[in-house]
């Protein structure tokens, strides 16, 4: 059972084989993912609205994708972790895509909000995936502070 940030730390760093944490891969990777679910969701709607079949032809194809892409960042799982995983991400991209909406509307501090809370959603994906879903117990707001400033170090998108 991880029973600290410390312990998470080494935990990690044990899994890297002492390299320097790169998670680029992985962060571009979730990303991904996220859209790949926001096409999935479109597709369903495009399949209500027309009825033709090649939606839903497409829809299981990107679904095929989505869920051999997410087996690379999720290797191990536990009751129902696959789906939270999936949700939190789903989540993330969503309020995104809200809080996008929000600034075109120069909303700026609505938008803020809805990053603010997207970005939460994504360190919690994190959180849960990198803890192998050990002690998956809930992050008081000092946690959530000290495992969010880990990410931040640790996943970078512009490591080559």
């Amino acid at each position: 059972m991880v029973t600290s940030y410390s312990n998470l730390i080494k935990k990690v760093k044990d899994a890297y084989g002492g390299n320097k944490l790169d998670l680029s891969k992985d962060e571009d990777l979730s990303i991904g993912i996220m859209n790949l679910i926001s096409i999935e969701e479109h597709l369903f709607f495009t399949l209500q609205k027309t009825k033709k079949a090649l939606y839903l032809d497409l829809l299981n194809e990107v679904r095929l994708l989505r869920t051999r892409l997410l087996k690379e960042i999720i290797k191990e799982y536990e009751g129902e972790v696959w789906c939270i995983s999936k949700h939190l991400l789903a989540s993330s991209m969503r309020l995104m895509e809200v809080g996008t909406k929000e600034l075109k509307k120069r909303n700026k501090q609505k938008a803020q909000s809805y990053f603010n809370d997207s970005y939460k959603l994504y360190i919690l994906f994190w959180k849960l995936n990198l803890e192998k879903n050990e002690g998956a117990s809930s992050l008081s707001e000092s946690k959530f502070s000290k495992f969010e400033s880990f990410i931040k170090k640790a996943i970078d998108c512009c490591k080559e």
